[in-house]
């Protein structure tokens, strides 16, 4: 909505009513508004303004049974229509100044076009800075409320520039989401990954920091890179040892290709693809560091194998306090440097709620409750281009999680997900625990 002449900067647009999608912004003073333009914004912004009421001080104009107010400092004509109309205006004259706040369309295009206010109440004005119906006080200004069908963002704030920004992430931790985040604009997401695994006698601890930087150029498309570092660290006893290393790097684009909005709720999906590039470091542990097979060793490097494809589904929606969502991925796993885990097939589930606060008439400060379940198939692995045995595995985890919303554009986030089932084979390292941690901040 920023994008219209005559809005308001973004901070003074003011959500007043989540539940029922009401906002209240005072347009700039000396530009033409039109309803029209922002029913328009606010569909390219994925929203639908269901109605509109402005209050407008000015001139009244009479010319036979048509009425006219001329709004000041802009000069801008208002029709003033209604079955009421004579008795509203009652008591002032053609050429006296009045407020007037009613009801507000558009009527016909281009050139012939108008605005129209159909006016519930009028009172004698002097000009002098005055309250509006909605309590902001504005010298000689437009003041407007407007109603749209939904307030439930995706994916953290989303298209915050040309919507008023709502701090509802309705954002994932570990569970893809379709939403899009910032409209023409992006996120960066930061996130540390404390990683606990074993095989046997063989202990191994991992802390990877991720960091994903997205963008979103148009309404339906969003780009992202993802960015991995690792450190490793083993203790079998009797050996011990540690390395580091950048992971691969993948790219991501991603499509929403449905979404449909409704009063303090929404419904979205969206495919994704990404690439997964062989730019890691994929040095392992050798023999004499590690007595492990070649399969197990190659697994405490920060790779999980060379090029390989992602392909991606996810769904989610939302209704009151309550956020559902879901994907489904795969992943086809390449060789690199005669190492590679199988191809995987992921399936992740997210339920959230809205904690806190518990009295919410407007958006800022929420606290979520996430629980997120991931179930994971692994084929089987392949070293040296032969196939391992005992390298396939069937995982369940559960991630209990939180989620706050500091700022309308920055969001801290925190999840310990631990198995329910584990079908691994002899050489998979089992997880015992991977604690996330992360921040979001919008751009």
């Amino acid at each position: 909505m920023s994008r219209l002449s005559f809005a308001p900067k973004q901070k003074e647009i003011q959500v007043t009513d989540i539940k029922n999608g009401i906002g209240v912004f005072t347009p700039q003073p000396d530009k033409p508004v039109s309803f029209a333009a922002l029913r328009e914004a606010l569909k390219k912004a994925g929203y639908t303004l269901d109605s509109a009421e402005v209050t407008v001080t000015g001139k009244l104009e009479r010319d036979g049974q048509t009425w006219r107010l001329v709004a000041s400092p802009s000069g801008q004509r208002f029709a003033l229509e209604g079955q009421r109309l004579e008795s509203v205006l009652g008591g002032v004259a053609p050429g006296g100044q009045v407020e007037v706040v009613g009801g507000w369309k558009t009527e016909g295009v281009g050139e012939s076009a108008r605005e129209v206010v159909t006016p519930r109440e009028a009172k004698k004005a002097d000009g002098a800075a005055k309250s509006s119906a909605f309590g902001t006080a504005r010298a000689s200004s437009d003041v407007m409320r407007f109603e749209q069908a939904s307030f439930i963002y995706d994916a953290a704030p989303p298209d915050v520039d040309s919507f008023p920004a709502v701090t509802l992430p309705l954002a994932p931790i570990r569970v893809t989401s379709p939403g899009l985040t910032v409209y023409k604009g992006g996120a960066v997401v930061p996130r540390l990954y404390l990683i606990k695994q074993h095989l046997g006698g063989l202990e191994v601890n991992r802390q990877l920091l991720d960091v994903s930087v997205s963008y979103t150029p148009t309404q339906r498309v969003q780009l992202e890179a993802e960015v991995p570092f690792s450190r490793t660290s083993f203790d079998t006893g009797a050996s011990s040892g540690s390395g580091s290393g950048l992971g691969n790097v993948i790219l991501w684009g991603k499509y929403r290709f449905y979404r449909t909005v409704k009063t303090y709720g929404d419904r979205q999906a969206a495919a994704r693809f990404g690439l997964e590039l062989p730019t890691g470091r994929d040095s392992a542990p050798g023999v004499r560091q590690l007595n492990a097979p070649a399969f197990v060793r190659q697994q405490l490097s920060p790779v999980n194998g060379g090029l390989s494809p992602h392909f991606d589904v996810a769904f989610s929606q939302a209704g009151g306090r309550f956020i559902f969502g879901g994907n489904a991925e795969g992943i086809l796993r390449s060789e690199r440097g005669g190492y590679r885990l199988g191809d995987e097939a992921r399936v992740g589930t997210d339920t959230e709620y809205v904690l806190l606060p518990r009295d919410y008439p407007t958006p800022g400060k929420e606290l979520f409750a996430i629980l997120e379940t991931t179930f994971v198939h692994r084929g089987t692995g392949r070293v040296g281009g032969q196939a391992v045995t005992g390298s396939n595995s069937t995982e369940f985890y559960i991630a209990p999680g939180l989620q706050y919303a500091a700022a309308p554009r920055f969001v801290v986030e925190g999840s310990y997900q631990f198995p329910v089932v584990l079908n691994a084979g002899a050489q998979v390292l089992r997880t015992d625990r991977n604690i996330l941690l992360g921040v979001r901040y919008l751009f």
